[in-house]
C-alpha cells in the first residue's frame, strides 16, 4: 500500500510539475509578445490575448495585497496536500486526485508569479461577455474544481467521502 501511494503521489508530482512548466511558458510568451501591444485577436469579439500584469486575486480582489495573498496561497496549498494524503489509495478516487493536482499547479503556478513578479501575468481574454482576464493556471483551477464538484455531488457517495472525517472509525 506504501509503495503504491508513493507511485501515485510521484505521477502527482510529475503531472503538478508538467502543468506548471506549461504554465510559465505560456506566462513568458505573454511577458515577451503580448506586454505593450495591441490585443492578439483570436475569434473576433470572442477571444483575445491581452497582456495584464493582475495584483490581486480572482476578479482582481485584494489588489496589492502580495503578503497576504502568499500566506493564504501556502496555507490554501497545505490544504490540498494534506487531502491528497488522505484520499484512498483507489480507482474510484483517481480523478479527485487529478482535480487536486490541477488545482495544486495552478495555484502554486500563481505563487511563483507573485514571487518573480509581484503579480500574476494574465493574458486570456473572453471579450464575449467581458469576463476578467486570466490566465493557464487559472483555467487549471476552474475545470479541476467543476470536475471536483461535479465527482462529489453526481457519482461518489456519502460512505465513499468518509475518509474526510476526522472522527475516529470503529474499526480504528
Amino acid at each position: 500500500m506504501r509503495k503504491e501511494r508513493g507511485l501515485l503521489l510521484a505521477v502527482n508530482a510529475i503531472i503538478t510539475g508538467l502543468l506548471i512548466f506549461f504554465d510559465q511558458f505560456t506566462k513568458y510568451l505573454a511577458l515577451t509578445k503580448l506586454k505593450g501591444e495591441e490585443a492578439i485577436v483570436l475569434i473576433q469579439g470572442v477571444l483575445e490575448l491581452d497582456y495584464l500584469e493582475n495584483r490581486g486575486s480572482a476578479f482582481g480582489m485584494f489588489q496589492n495585497q502580495k503578503v497576504f495573498l502568499l500566506a493564504s496561497g501556502f496555507v490554501f496549498l497545505a490544504f490540498i496536500l494534506y487531502f491528497m494524503l488522505k484520499i484512498p489509495i483507489e480507482k474510484k478516487y483517481l480523478l479527485i486526485h487529478l482535480c487536486l493536482t490541477g488545482i495544486l499547479a495552478g495555484g502554486i503556478g500563481n505563487m511563483i508569479d507573485r514571487f518573480r513578479f509581484g503579480f500574476v501575468v494574465d493574458f486570456i481574454s473572453f471579450v464575449l461577455i467581458h469576463f476578467p482576464i486570466f490566465n493557464t493556471a487559472d483555467c487549471y483551477i476552474v475545470v479541476a474544481v467543476i470536475l471536483l464538484m461535479l465527482e462529489i455531488l453526481f457519482v461518489l457517495k456519502d460512505d465513499d467521502l468518509s475518509f474526510l472525517s476526522f472522527k475516529k472509525s470503529k474499526e480504528e
